[in-house]
């Protein structure tokens, strides 16, 4: 009879299971709690309970300001897709009457992008989200 191999992951791994099975075995392996040197039970507790450190909080790194700044949606010529899906895309997500969509459109061919929206990065981000659905090739781009 073959003995099983003890496997221990290490505390940097963020493990708390010590396994004793090998790869040989299809049945009888366990995994058992394993109190490391992070993780110490209080006298307080109950047999068998274990506590952690408290959390540290990170601070954020980004103020306000920068997060505000105007971005700009901008869409991105294409071989694939027919002006008159572009048009009516730019109709559905912004709202554009038929002029001012064929207008992007239009620029979108000639000059190889357009930009379609400048505001706040959320609602951008969605508006991007918005046109890859509709297979469009867009971008986000923070204003200077």
């Amino acid at each position: 009879m073959r003995s099983c191999r003890l496997f221990e992951l290490s505390v940097p791994y963020v493990s708390l299971f010590t396994m004793n099975c090998g790869p040989w075995q299809d049945t009888g392996c366990q995994a058992q709690i394993k109190a490391n040197e992070g993780i110490i039970p209080t006298s307080d507790q109950k047999a068998g309970t274990i506590t952690t450190a408290e959390p540290t909080i990170e601070k954020e790194t980004r103020s306000e300001d920068e997060l505000d700044v105007p971005w700009q949606v901008v869409v991105h010529n294409d071989p694939v897709n027919l002006m008159s899906y572009v048009t009516m895309v730019f109709q559905r997500v912004f709202g554009y009457p038929r002029e001012k969509a064929e207008r992007h459109m239009l620029e979108v061919h000639q000059k190889g992008r357009s930009i379609l929206w400048s505001g706040m990065r959320e609602r951008a981000e969605l508006y991007v989200q918005q046109l890859h659905g509709y297979l469009l090739l867009a971008t986000l781009e923070k204003t200077c």
